[in-house]
């Protein structure tokens, strides 16, 4: 299984009369999404499932990708790893990306690669994709890309 971790693009500052949810992309933002969402489509397969929290600032970076997404609860924030791991199938489900949050997916790659659940930073913009594969009979997970926007 290939799962993508892609955090939101970057996204205006949290305002007290703002909900959290209803936060919108900077247009520094908007380029990042755009500019990784190219990277993804070169290398994504048309079947991909995508994942999407309900925030306003995941739903328009996964725009970017002009793909068909489904949002879920098990992305937001808030959300738990056991909630995000299961909705994803891991790690029998093919190619799935999430776009989400912090700190949920770095503790997410950190779970998947050491076993502890640790405070790694995904960039804001950023993708890391893993590739989970049995050698035998045992599950490895490898980490196949990490790329930022602005590189």
């Amino acid at each position: 299984m290939d799962l993508i971790l892609w955090r939101h693009a970057e996204a205006e500052d949290p305002r007290e009369d703002l909900d959290d949810l209803e936060r919108e992309l900077t247009a520094r933002g908007e380029k990042q999404a755009k500019r990784m969402a190219a990277w993804l489509n070169e290398r994504l397969p048309r079947d991909t499932r995508i994942l999407v929290s309900p925030s306003r600032r995941t739903r328009q970076t996964a725009n970017a990708l002009d793909r068909i997404y489904t949002v879920s609860p098990a992305v937001a924030p808030g959300a738990s790893g056991a909630e995000l791991i299961q909705a994803t199938g891991w790690p029998d489900a093919g190619t799935v990306l999430v776009v989400g949050h912090q700190p949920i997916l770095g503790q997410l790659a950190a779970w998947l690669m050491t076993g502890n659940v640790l405070d790694w930073s995904v960039k804001k913009g950023g993708v890391w994709w893993l590739r989970g594969r049995r050698r035998d009979g045992v599950l490895q997970v490898v980490i196949e890309s990490v790329i930022n926007p602005d590189r």
